[in-house]
């Protein structure tokens, strides 16, 4: 069973525009932006809740799926920064359910070795919510069968922002312009600083676009769209996607031929 790499490795942890960083068959972490409950749900002439309700089913496939594939981290999109556009019975509705799950699924987690960690703007969310978040993050903390991510009231901007704001606050030479900023100084504060950045992203639902989701992380992720609506997705999809991820060249600014030596060179040191 794989282990989690955490910011204790920093050929792990580093930024994919200045280490090059591992590649196995298995993507080590997986980000899915998990789209299209409410057509679903509307292509059935139910209402949209009913839709947000199975994509927590859907969910709790596609953990299952990861750790029998040996995914080590799954970070999910499960409500944007943009959402609280939307109605307001719907938002009311998705904190209840994100309420109901965490208390559901929580010791599930916890017995099958998951870690759960909950990234974003807390500060918006009702008081009960974010005890309920502190409670389940405090049960799985000693898990390390994979982590898995749930970026509540986040945005990629956000995120850069809130981390630029960190570390200016924790570096007086930064703030008064004595010395410019690095990425080794914003890296720490960043949401998910402490895995390994992205190697496959999946949206489902059909929309080929970031909406916002882990801008610093995703530079160098494969990108996999489908048209498969969220409440849809299994094993299978899921396995589809590793699949398109196993045929892609992953070069990090170096060419085919370089790439090509590397691995030759990699195979030859395993070599008795």
């Amino acid at each position: 069973m794989a282990t989690i790499q955490t910011s204790n490795n920093p050929q792990n942890s580093a930024s994919s525009t200045q280490l090059v960083p591992e590649v196995s068959c298995i993507p080590k972490h997986v980000a899915v932006i998990m789209d299209g409950n409410g057509r679903w749900a509307t292509q059935r002439h139910l209402p949209r809740m009913a839709g947000h309700e199975r994509g927590v089913a859907a969910l709790r496939r596609v953990v299952e799926a990861s750790v029998k594939l040996g995914v080590e981290a799954l970070t999910v999109f499960a409500f944007s920064s943009e959402n609280w556009r939307r109605p307001e019975d719907e938002v009311s509705f998705l904190m209840t359910l994100f309420l109901k799950a965490l208390r559901r699924e929580v010791r599930e987690l916890d017995a099958n070795k998951i870690q759960l960690r909950v990234i974003g703007d807390l500060s918006g969310l009702s008081m009960r919510l974010r005890k309920a978040v502190e409670e389940a993050e405090v049960i799985t903390a000693a898990n390390n069968r994979m982590v898995l991510t749930v970026a509540v009231n986040y945005g990629g901007r956000w995120d850069v922002l809130n981390a630029m704001n960190k570390a200016l606050a924790a570096s007086p030479d930064i703030r008064s312009l004595r010395a410019p900023m690095t990425e080794d100084d914003l890296r720490p504060y960043l949401a998910l600083s402490n895995l390994p950045e992205p190697d496959l992203f999946i949206r489902t639902g059909g929309e080929q676009r970031m909406s916002n989701f882990m801008l610093w992380q995703l530079a160098y992720t494969e990108l996999y769209f489908t048209d498969v609506l969220w409440p849809d997705f299994d094993a299978d999809c899921l396995q589809a996607a590793v699949h398109s991820y196993q045929t892609r060249e992953r070069r990090f600014g170096r060419t085919s031929g370089q790439l090509a030596q590397h691995v030759g060179s990699e195979s030859k040191s395993r070599s008795p």
